[in-house]
């Protein structure tokens, strides 16, 4: 690791665990488990705290809904020791997709390159 990466790692969240919550996670941390985005997920050996140091980008949209609950105290099992049952029509975990080309566009959006099909309205043309 170099030194830029270590400077910016001590002033930011954003590049991955600062340096201070590497430090708390190394000192009282216990590893629950891995999601399959490869987020890690910590909790202190009271099990009061609970966090995610994120594989990548921090981003929350990425944490699946069985591990959301897990940090947020609704579940007291973490999803590797009691994993939910998940319904026939629940769909894979999809991260947000605000501001991607992916995200949806609605018919008559300027995204979208076809124009709307416009049926309720003629324009007035003068005689």
């Amino acid at each position: 690791m170099g030194l830029m990466t270590t400077l910016l790692r001590s002033v930011t969240w954003w590049n991955g665990q600062t340096l201070n919550t590497q430090l708390y996670t190394w000192r009282r941390g216990q590893k629950v488990g891995e999601d399959a985005e490869g987020n890690t997920y910590f909790q202190t050996r009271d099990a009061k705290r609970r966090w995610v140091i994120y594989n990548g980008e921090a981003e929350a949209s990425r944490v699946p809904p069985d591990w959301h609950g897990w940090l947020h105290h609704t579940y007291d099992a973490p999803p590797t020791k009691a994993p939910l049952k998940h319904k026939a029509w629940e769909q894979p975990h999809q991260e947000n997709l605000t501001g991607t080309p992916l995200s949806y566009a609605p018919p008559g959006s300027i995204r979208r390159g076809e124009p709307a099909a416009k049926r309720d309205y003629d324009a007035w043309t003068p005689e």
